[in-house]
């Protein structure tokens, strides 16, 4: 109830507060509207940015790569900044001189009208079927946890919860979006901003704490613990086959961030709210300032989630990567401050959704509605066909987002999807301003192709795919059909020019004037950009072309299938924890010792060793017996090997044992030798021989198997070995 509580009043403050200080807005005309009257100074400018993008499938994406990746997943928070430097210096001062309120609407002036409403539809399609379902999806799977759902609504399926943590969020948005526009917004992302930023490092706070106390290390100490304990995720130079690979970060992942915080309408929209040219470039810089804390509170998490999951202490694997940031907070976080956090999340998400809502209405009312449907519309009816839009579109939203639920690594599928419309938009837009008798029909043309292009290269034909790029990673691939796009635009210019050389007017929108400290300013962002990289920089990962992006992590498998087995087997919770203790600490002693990670082999007989040893000991067996028995698991775990590789070498999480079924089957011949040993040394006492003779006899005839009802059993217990080898064989081979 506290968490509940505490979560009602952090959102009804934040409602109250916004509403107190917009009430008097104009939100009746086109620029009320759509562009904040054109008042937005440079803190609301640089909160919004920031709230707008900072959003769950930030917080839940990133940590969730994070957690498998490690720390070179922050280059999209980083390599952000060096995008919002070029967005202050040359893209800003381009659109606020022609004082457009839309992307398209530029586009339009500078090759026709089919180019905007081209690009205009490309944008919508993409908002409304990619953007906020995402959004929505990672918003209530955040809030599912954080406020446990599932208790508070008992009995209700995890489809159920997920589908009214959705609509929750969705119909809150649409409250802020729809009535009350972007300075409604922006005022909102600013107060959501601040909680935001506190409850992130909090979670910092608190789990570096938790890692202090599980470690037992000082809290000053915690950070290296986990950087110690996990050193090779702590590398900004991504490996070959990690999601970011470090070439990347020059080519396919600087064009998507420059696409993203230089021309992509959600983002951007705030800025065309600026009072002035100064204004804007003073709040597009703090806001970089603001993303190098990034890492801090988006990535970090993820990697100290990572930390607790190898002590069995969360429950995550590689598949569950997108939960991670939850249970990490619903692990370390007091439950008082539980609902704080969770409200501030939903803001964030509510900011998130909210910009992308109000950009997508700003896309229909002026782009389609005025611009094609109705061009002599008044702005009352402008505005009000951009609600109505908004409405049917966030319906839509709220039902189509829950599909998404089976998508496993939630922020790389964002951003390779964001390239189908990135690369080509960015290409005419970037084109449209660096040269002046590019025609529309270059452009034009370069859109389709761009699109159809990184759509195949995407989603079509994996096969195919390989042969035409040959493996390249698609962020590179990305970058080569932006060359092919501006060539082709280039080359038709070249042929057939523009009759008139393009001559952009300054429309005297806002003050033109710039901010005479954003040279410096921004300098001084790229050199900070350059030192965090070089302060984490491993050059011998950039080396290592066939390894995995971090070395593959044995002691979450080992702490995976060791519960599994140790659950059939009813063990008790606290000889779980013994138990699993004692196969993390053999793992890390062989890890030491051979100076690589432990491989499968190895880790499954470690478990299967372990687990046999704790059970046969408390079964009362015989050293005789639990020789035997643990000879048998050898056996049984190398003939499961083979089929295992390639499942681990495909980076999925080791298939659920029958071992129960092994135990069963090894108890009950131990159980048996040992009555046939009893019953040979009563026979023989009988005949005189000494009590330790007999057992002794007993004994032999375990290990050698003179006795027919000894060597029964154990030919009992090889053929249900083999049995058990054979199904794990089919199931495997089934898959």
């Amino acid at each position: 109830m506290t968490v509940i509580i505490s979560f009602i009043l952090f959102l009804g403050f934040a409602g109250a507060l916004t509403w107190f200080i917009v009430r008097k807005q104009d939100v009746g005309s086109n620029t009320g509207f759509f562009l904040a009257g054109r008042s937005l100074t440079y803190p609301l400018i640089a909160a919004s940015l920031l709230l707008t993008n900072l959003s769950t499938e930030q917080m839940v994406g990133l940590n969730g790569s994070a957690f498998r990746q490690g720390l070179c997943v922050m280059a999209w928070e980083v390599v952000a900044v060096v995008s919002l430097v070029a967005m202050a210096w040359f893209f800003l001062p381009k659109f606020l001189k022609s004082g457009v309120t839309t992307v398209p609407e530029y586009l339009e002036l500078r090759y026709g009208k089919s180019t905007g409403t081209i690009a205009n539809a490309i944008f919508l399609f993409f908002y409304v079927f990619l953007l906020l379902p995402l959004i929505l999806y990672t918003g209530a799977v955040a809030l599912r946890q954080i406020l446990d759902f599932h208790s508070l609504f008992p009995g209700l399926s995890d489809t159920a919860v997920l589908w009214i943590a959705i609509w929750l969020i969705g119909l809150m948005g649409c409250a802020y979006s729809l009535f009350g526009g972007l300075r409604t917004c922006a005022v909102l992302d600013t107060i959501n901003g601040i909680g935001l930023l506190v409850g992130g490092f909090m979670i910092v706070f608190f789990a570096l704490n938790k890692v202090s106390a599980v470690s037992g290390v000082s809290f000053m100490q915690s950070f290296s613990e986990v950087k110690n304990a996990h050193a090779d995720m702590f590398n900004t130079f991504g490996r070959p086959k990690s999601e970011v690979p470090f070439g990347t970060l020059f080519t396919g992942v600087l064009i998507i961030n420059m696409f993203y915080w230089c021309t992509n309408q959600q983002i951007i929209q705030r800025t065309f709210g600026a009072k002035g040219l100064a204004e804007g470039q003073k709040g597009v810089l703090l806001c970089g300032l603001l993303k190098l804390l990034g890492p801090l509170y988006l990535v970090f998490p993820g990697m100290i989630a990572f930390y607790f999951a190898c002590k069995g202490l969360l429950n995550l694997d590689m598949n569950s990567s997108a939960l991670a940031y939850g249970q990490l907070v619903t692990f370390v976080l007091p439950n008082w401050l539980a609902g704080f956090f969770g409200a501030v999340l939903i803001g964030a998400v509510l900011s998130s959704f909210n910009g992308a809502l109000n950009s997508s209405c700003t896309l229909f009312s002026i782009g389609f509605y005025k611009g094609l449907i109705n061009p002599q519309a008044e702005d009352k009816k402008v505005v009000r066909s951009g609600r109505v839009f908004g409405f049917i579109i966030a319906i839509l939203c709220m039902c189509g987002a829950p599909l998404l639920a089976n998508t496993s690594s939630i922020f790389d599928y964002l951003q390779k999807t964001n390239g189908i419309y990135n690369i080509p938009l960015f290409a005419i837009i970037v084109v449209g301003m660096l040269t002046r008798f590019v025609p529309k029909m270059a452009a034009n043309v370069a859109l389709f192709v761009g699109v159809v292009l990184i759509a195949f290269l995407t989603f079509g034909d994996p096969k195919l795919v390989q042969k035409v790029t040959g493996g390249m990673n698609i962020y590179h691939v990305d970058t080569i059909v932006f060359l092919i796009l501006v060539a082709i635009m280039g080359i038709w210019s070249l042929v057939a020019p523009r009759k008139e050389a393009f001559v952009q007017e300054d429309v005297k929108a806002v003050d033109m004037t710039p901010w005479k400290f954003s040279w410096v300013a921004g300098g001084l962002l790229l050199v900070l950009v350059a030192l965090i990289y070089a302060s984490f920089a491993d050059f011998s990962a950039l080396k290592d072309k066939d390894t995995e992006p971090v070395p593959y992590h044995w002691n979450i498998i080992a702490t995976e299938v060791a519960q599994k087995e140790m659950n059939a087997l009813a063990i008790s919770e606290d000889e779980q924890g013994v138990i699993i203790t004692e196969i993390t600490a053999s793992i890390d002693e062989f890890d030491k010792s051979d100076k690589k990670p432990a491989d499968t082999a190895v880790t499954r007989k470690i478990v299967y060793q372990t687990i046999g040893r704790h059970y046969a000991k408390a079964k009362g067996f015989s050293e005789a017996q639990i020789a035997a028995f643990n000879e048998l698991i050898e056996k049984r775990v190398s003939t499961s090997l083979k089929e295992a590789e390639d499942l681990v070498e495909a980076q999925k999480p080791v298939v659920e044992r029958t071992f129960n079924d092994a135990i069963e089957g090894l108890k009950k011949a131990a159980e048996t030798a040992r009555k046939d040993a009893e019953d040979a040394a009563d026979a023989a006492g009988k005949e005189g021989e000494s009590a330790a003779d007999s057992v002794n006899k007993g004994v032999e005839g375990v290990a050698t198997g003179v006795g027919e009802a000894v060597q029964g059993a154990v030919d009992a217990v090889n053929r249900g070995v083999s049995g058990v080898a054979s199904g794990i064989s089919d199931s495997l081979n089934n898959r």
